[in-house]
């Protein structure tokens, strides 16, 4: 993949360098804007994607360092569903897309960057987000900063 020169993304790649697990250091601290967490439930959270695929891409995280769904109880999933609902008609009303990606990797061979916490991938689609820069340069374009948009989604977070 090519890459595009794009210095004032330094600050981001610096502070998102942490030891440990990110969904756990986001479930423990609390500080939402932080670490861009928009929806907490009882046994699960949503938080925005540090590396989007898409304009507003979430994860939703069970607040248990598990890694594989099996692991998952009843309440896990059902809290989890729920957050998953509440968080793609929050990114439905901001952002307005055409589809979605929803969906789980098991596992480093399934694509998972991060293996040993479960989470959910709920990516907002258009018709048009697929242009040429994947297809000829192999470079994603995500229009929009962390911050802006995780403001946005929590100034309107009543749905």
């Amino acid at each position: 993949m090519k890459n595009i020169w794009a210095p004032w993304r330094i600050g981001y790649i610096k502070k998102t360098k942490q030891s440990g697990c990110i969904f756990c250091q986001a479930k423990k601290d609390k500080k939402d804007r932080n670490h861009f967490v928009l929806v907490r439930g009882k046994k699960s959270f949503s938080i925005l994607n540090l590396y989007p695929y898409n304009n507003g891409h979430f994860l939703i995280c069970p607040n248990r360092h598990i890694k594989d769904i099996e692991e998952l109880d009843y309440q896990e999933v059902l809290d989890m569903f729920n957050i998953l609902l509440t968080t793609k008609k929050i990114i439905t009303k901001i952002l307005k897309p055409q589809g979605f990606n929803i969906g789980i990797n098991c596992g480093r061979i399934s694509g998972a960057g991060i293996i040993n916490h479960l989470h959910i991938h709920v990516v907002p689609r258009w018709s048009a987000d697929t242009n040429f820069m994947p297809v000829v340069a192999d470079t994603k374009i995500v229009s929009q900063s962390l911050k802006e948009l995780f403001d946005e989604f929590k100034n309107n977070l009543k749905i």
